[in-house]
């Protein structure tokens, strides 16, 4: 049905989705166009993969080495994907994508290497995933940025996790919360962004005060650093991860401001930054070992051909530090 509705051979077909260099990129386009069209996603490319079943999983991380291993996010997650693999027959194979060229990674995965592939800590610019996931089952941790048809997703709702920090920062007093926000080019930058924004809007508060950053502690305290150069006074700083808010902390600490004393400080993320900055940060836990798990699960059956929703929500919940 493909080939006909393109307009092609079979063969032609088979050449696009294995990436063949042979193809030209009008008929690549007729071809993914077609797919589209009937709607072969992700069963469809079940049934590619049937006949050559590899039992292996791909777990791609578009990020560079040095960030993969900084930020513990990552570890907790992969111990979630491979706890849950460890009960199928699924073996997993990482790929840390940022430093590979990405022709080498999208080839290896419709390569006949892996029955499926996760996909987590996406950027706008990574386009190639989202197209990957009309050719092979795929899964993304986060909303991904691109466009490129509807694509199967667990997440946590970082809007209201955001907003959950923030209002606890509004209940307990404070008049004026700047705010450290994620990269601008992540789903979760930007929504933890907005559910910022909205909260203090809502409570008539000022919604200007605020830099982004990268989610780590240097890019936290670089944007700390921008924040106290504007001279406004605020009283309250939701940070967008706790990486950031240790960064921030550190030069709050070089400036004599007191945590909580004169500013109280909450962000998202129950991780080992988190529970050792100094003091303890008072944040939004989303359960990202869990969340690695029911990503696995979730590609799982829909390589097993199963009708799988296309968005699953993660909960999460508010730990009280001594930050505020």
């Amino acid at each position: 049905m493909v080939a006909a509705l393109a307009g092609v051979s079979r063969s032609t077909v088979s050449r696009v989705v294995n990436s063949s260099p042979k193809v030209t990129p009008e008929v690549i386009e007729a071809v993914n166009s077609a797919i589209s069209t009937l709607g072969y996603v992700p069963n469809r490319a079940a049934r590619i993969l049937a006949s050559r079943k590899t039992d292996s999983i791909a777990l791609v991380i578009p990020e560079n080495t040095a960030k993969f291993f900084a930020d513990p996010y990552f570890a907790s997650v992969i111990q979630g994907v491979a706890t849950y693999l460890s009960k199928t027959e699924y073996t997993l194979t990482l790929l840390i994508a940022s430093e590979t060229d990405p022709l080498k990674t999208r080839k290896y995965l419709t390569g006949g290497n892996v029955d499926g592939a996760l996909v987590l800590s996406h950027h706008s610019d990574d386009h190639s995933y989202v197209e990957l996931g009309k050719t092979i089952p795929m899964v993304f941790g986060g909303r991904p940025m691109s466009k490129g048809g509807p694509s199967h997703v667990v997440d946590v709702d970082n809007v209201a996790a955001a907003a959950t920090a923030v209002q606890y920062l509004i209940d307990r007093g404070k008049k004026s919360i700047a705010t450290i926000a994620g990269p601008q080019d992540m789903a979760a930058g930007l929504d933890r962004l907005e559910g910022w924004r909205r909260t203090v809007t809502a409570a008539g508060l000022r919604a200007d005060l605020f830099e982004a950053a990268d989610f780590t502690p240097a890019g936290g305290a670089v944007a700390m650093q921008r924040i106290l150069d504007t001279k406004v006074p605020f009283d309250g700083l939701f940070a967008a991860s706790a990486q950031m808010a240790s960064g921030a902390l550190g030069v709050l600490r070089e400036y004599g401001i007191d945590v909580p004393g004169q500013i109280g400080v909450t962000t998202i993320d129950n991780d080992y930054y988190a529970k050792n900055a100094n003091p303890p940060l008072t944040t939004v836990d989303q359960p990202s070992v869990q969340q690695g798990a029911k990503m696995a699960e979730v590609l799982v059956r829909i390589i097993a051909g199963e009708d799988v929703e296309m968005l699953t929500i993660m909960p999460t919940h508010l730990i009280e530090r001594a930050s505020v």
